[in-house]
């Protein structure tokens, strides 16, 4: 298991499983319907997501949609065309078309494809796929 795992929350459970399982690809690991709660996975990458107002919520000011402002959460993916062909066949809008793109690290640069869409709830999810 990851060490860091976002839990996101989340307006409707199903909606996002939805988004995140039919449309994206995600697979369920385990749900709580109960609690409105689901951990999903896509390769290495892990989210949890938390219906609002079912179970415990863990808000710590007031929270308007749409929610995840000011974050976008990287994934990496190993066919970005995928991802791209999956939300275009869903009819799905992204909030910043395929680019390539080249970003200095510590150890040089790295070359990657990228776009990224809003998840029901408004999360940037920023997908994608390294080049070099």
């Amino acid at each position: 298991m990851p060490a860091l795992v976002p839990e996101l929350t989340v307006t409707d459970i199903e909606a996002s499983l939805r988004f995140y399982r039919d449309v994206l690809g995600f697979t369920v690991r385990y749900e709580r319907p109960e609690e409105g709660f689901a951990y999903i996975f896509m390769g290495t990458a892990d989210l949890m997501l938390d219906q609002l107002g079912t179970g415990r919520d863990w808000i710590t000011g007031p929270l308007s949609a749409p929610f995840g402002r000011g974050i976008n959460i990287q994934i990496e993916v190993r066919r970005i065309e995928t991802i791209r062909r999956r939300l275009e066949e869903a009819n799905v809008a992204l909030f910043q078309p395929m680019e390539t793109r080249f970003y200095k690290t510590g150890l040089g640069e790295v070359i990657q494809r990228q776009l990224c869409v809003q998840d029901p709830d408004g999360y940037l999810l920023r997908f994608f796929e390294r080049l070099a």
